[in-house]
């Protein structure tokens, strides 16, 4: 593969891997906090792609639909941490699952009958339309840089959050121990609310950036959970350094196998064959990654205690 695509295909990883550690920033601070597994993550990416989409044909700005589309996406989530979700805490890990499985069904089929089942193609802003030339020779569209910028800056901000501010204290307070924080003046109820809704709007950040790579669609949400999983098993439960870390290297396997595998087996294979084997293997090497890393570090490469 030339250098120019090479680095064309490594940046593409970025920017997937960026989209991933959205996602998996919100579930794994979920999960670690709140010991809840919420099947429904993904649900709120794909609200947040559609209120994107609603706002910018409202508002005619990609730029204020999503700064309104995140905060709305957040109280989406935090309606339904108040109104679904609050009595599971002490449940087992099947119930949660279940429960949110059921959440998958309501918002897909709520999103239906507000948007209809055609797929919602949404815009980048005109500043973004074009192509920024990275080296001489390898323009780059700057709408996929700009989601690596802000992936960027949503980490900085997160490791701010949770390392430097009060908020952060209580957060790292009731991931350790919440019985403890709870005797010490915590209110625990208030920071799980708090805790959901910011998964919730980085989720639905996830998703109004996705809006003009991807077609807005019914149940685009599922198939990013299946990888954001993955993501967070890589990268350890509950910890926001292990999002971002795994977040990238599934990125980039993803990527870079998709775009390497078939011209490797197309040294020794038909064509055809080759790249129904390169395609194939692709799709498992994020797989396969983590299954080695589990092997290596069974709580995955930055577990967030101990």
């Amino acid at each position: 593969m030339p250098p120019l695509l090479l680095l064309e295909q490594v940046l593409n990883g970025l920017q997937l891997g960026v989209m991933l550690f959205l996602m998996a920033a919100g579930l794994t601070l979920v999960f670690g906090v709140m010991d809840m597994i919420n099947l429904a993550h993904g649900s709120f990416y794909m609200v947040g792609a559609f209120l994107t989409a609603a706002f910018a044909q409202w508002t005619d700005s990609f730029v204020l639909a999503v700064l309104l589309a995140v905060p709305a996406a957040a109280l989406v989530g935090l309606a339904v941490e108040v109104a679904a979700l609050r009595t599971l805490y002490r449940r087992d890990h099947l119930d949660q699952v279940l429960a949110t499985f059921g959440l998958i069904l309501f918002f897909n089929e709520l999103v239906r009958i507000l948007w209809g089942p055609v797929p919602v193609f949404l815009a980048p802003p005109d500043f973004l339309s074009g192509t920024v030339e990275i080296v001489p020779g390898a323009p780059y569209p700057a709408y996929r840089l700009a989601i690596i910028v802000v992936g960027i800056a949503v980490a900085l901000f997160l490791w701010w959050l949770v390392t430097r501010t009060r908020t952060g204290m209580r957060i790292r307070a009731g991931a350790s121990n919440r019985e403890m924080a709870t005797a010490l003046g915590v209110d625990i109820g208030r920071l799980f609310s708090l805790v959901f809704a910011l998964g919730a709007g980085l989720a639905g950040l996830a998703g109004a950036m996705a809006g003009p790579i991807l077609a807005v669609q019914v149940g685009m949400g599922e198939e990013i959970l299946i990888l954001t999983f993955v993501v967070i098993v890589i990268g350890g439960i509950g910890s926001i350094r292990g999002a971002l870390a795994g977040a990238l290297l599934v990125g980039l396997v993803d990527t870079l196998g998709r775009a390497l595998l078939p011209g490797l087996f197309g040294l020794f294979m038909e064509t055809t064959e080759a790249s129904a084997v390169g395609a194939s293997l692709a799709s498992m090497a994020i797989y396969l990654v983590m299954a080695a890393v589990l092997a290596v570090r069974p709580r995955g490469l930055f577990p967030a205690h101990g």
